[in-house]
């Protein structure tokens, strides 16, 4: 069984191909400020800039649970300051007919497949 660390970044990995074959270009992969990081941050197909979070889990030895419920109440608000912090403090790539927005994409890994959900603006 991969750690939890390798799951995490097989998963962000996958993530990024993922956004790529979509039309999204990527512009940063786990950018860091004192009191968190964002996984991914890209411009959509739209021009909307998008903070992705991901979650991923291994296939095997789960209790029932799903990805997408790791990302709690608490977790969505830092995202949303961090964002945000990050989106003033770049404001030349928003689009202001766009602006920005922030998904979260669950993958669900094993050896031979993933399972990939996208969600778009969730918060």
């Amino acid at each position: 069984m991969k750690t939890l660390v390798e799951t995490g970044a097989r998963g962000e990995d996958i993530a990024v191909k993922h956004l790529k074959k979509k039309g999204y270009k990527i512009i940063a992969r786990n950018h860091c400020e004192k009191w968190g990081e964002l996984d991914i941050i890209a411009i959509s197909s739209d021009k909307t800039l998008v903070f992705v979070e991901v979650k991923a889990m291994n296939a095997r030895g789960q209790s029932g649970l799903k990805p997408e419920d790791h990302l709690t109440a608490k977790k969505l608000g830092k995202l949303r300051r961090l964002s945000s912090f990050y989106a003033n403090g770049h404001p030349t790539i928003i689009d202001p007919k766009r602006g920005w927005r922030i998904d979260l994409i669950a993958l669900t890994i094993d050896d031979n497949y993933c399972h990939i959900s996208h969600y778009e603006n969730i918060g």
